[in-house]
């Protein structure tokens, strides 16, 4: 298994690029659940933390996808080093206004202002679409070492901002956000030899990647993972807050992300033979079906083993979650043209984003009114809704995939060894 991954890291520079967007995709996870704790405690609402954080949800949706699009056409080093330092200069002002008690609209302003923060993940992914295009196998299992990163940023990142939040001071979980999109950036983009070449023809067709049909159904699906994501994480810090053991809802969300991190990295290894539209809707019934054992198990116990109970059947839980990512990614390089593989990318990072957003949102409103246990129908209420969306765009996901689509990336032999 292990040397399939050292066979993507055998071309110059792959290792510095993946590790500098590490770094910079974190603030993706961090920012929103970090906006929620720290108006959260500053504000004594989780209605105006809630909205400035969808606010920022919504910014990214609309701006970041345009930001890829110039990345696509103008280079990475050109565009990602403008925006993040535009981002940073609007999450300072965010921070001030947070702390000086300024009113709620400038939070709303510069919630805004942060939507410019360039995708990492899809900087990254891109590079590895460079490399290894004529290599599919190698770039199945490059893609599935993304997906474990960017599972772990989207499962540590907010257990980092919230301990931050809530054990240093409140704006620490922000602030340490755009510290790691500083370092992260300015790192990444000072890799110059595994930097893409821009696309400055495509420019002329004036067409966004997101009227790609298949695109659409990919990024609604991610929607509906991403409030999977955030609904789990914030829902399952109350319930174990309700169990009197706070401290232990860090472990219990690391576990859920060690399933995935492991499904991962074994499916990477792996080369499936399945068609990758089914794939990747199994991969979404998945996802869904195992937020049922969660719910039954969190409303039928309670205490510590309550609390433990649930961080088991969430370990087995996170198994779907990277494999569907993975075909996921595979799918957009396969459907968008290489023209505008940032920004086709970006969307869906935007889709996972925005339902990070929206799913930590509901959480918080159901835990609220109906305490914590009852906050995991908000996860199955999302899973559900991505099953149905990648069922009735099964059809649209086939017919966008190239004529000879093959049913696996299997060009090159694997070694499973050690």
């Amino acid at each position: 298994m292990l040397s399939s991954y050292r066979q993507i890291f055998a071309a110059p520079g792959t290792l510095a690029f993946s590790s500098a967007g590490f770094i910079a995709r974190l603030p993706i996870s961090m920012t929103g659940i970090g906006i929620v704790t720290m108006l959260s405690q500053q504000r004594g609402s989780f209605g105006v933390a809630g909205l400035v954080s969808a606010t920022l949800a919504i910014a990214a949706a609309v701006l970041g996808p345009a930001v890829s699009w110039l990345v696509d056409r103008h280079g990475q080093r050109r565009v990602a080093l403008p925006a993040a330092a535009f981002t940073i200069a609007a999450a300072t002002g965010l921070l001030l206004c947070a702390h000086f008690d300024a009113p709620d609209w400038t939070l709303f302003v510069f919630a805004v202002g942060m939507g410019v923060m360039p995708s990492a993940g899809a900087m990254v992914r891109a590079r590895w679409a460079h490399l290894y295009r004529d290599k599919p196998a190698r770039l199945h299992t490059a893609y599935s070492f993304e997906a474990v990163v960017d599972e772990f940023c989207f499962m540590v990142g907010p257990i980092l901002a919230v301990s931050l939040a809530t054990n240093v001071f409140p704006e620490s979980g922000v602030l340490a956000a755009a510290l790691a999109l500083t370092v992260g950036i300015v790192l990444f983009t000072a890799q110059r030899r595994t930097e893409p070449p821009v696309h400055p023809a495509a420019a002329r067709s004036g067409r966004s990647a997101i009227l790609n049909p298949g695109l659409v159904v990919l990024v609604l699906t991610f929607i509906a993972t991403g409030a999977i994501f955030g609904s789990v994480e914030i829902v399952t810090v109350a319930f174990a807050r309700a169990q009197d053991h706070e401290g232990l809802a860090g472990t219990v969300l690391a576990v859920w992300a060690l399933g995935s991190g492991l499904a991962g990295m074994v499916y990477g290894a792996l080369k499936p033979t399945s068609p990758l539209a089914n794939r990747f809707v199994v991969g979404v019934v998945m996802m869904a079906l195992t937020m049922i054992p969660v719910l039954l198990v969190a409303e039928a116990v309670q205490g510590l083993g309550g609390l433990l109970a649930t961080g088991a059947v969430l370990l087995l839980a996170g198994v779907a979650i990277s494999p569907t990512l993975i075909s996921a990614m595979a799918l957009v390089e396969r459907l968008v043209p290489a023209a505008q593989l940032t920004e086709g990318m970006a969307w869906t990072t935007t889709g996972l984003a925005l339902g990070v957003a929206l799913g930590s949102s509901a959480g918080g409103w159901v835990v609220d009114a109906s305490g914590a246990a009852a906050g995991y129908w908000v996860p199955l209420v999302a899973g559900v809704f991505g099953v149905l969306v990648a069922l009735v765009g099964l059809r649209t996901l086939r017919a966008g995939l190239p004529a000879a689509e093959p049913g696996a990336p299997a060009v090159e032999p694997v070694d499973l060894g050690r």
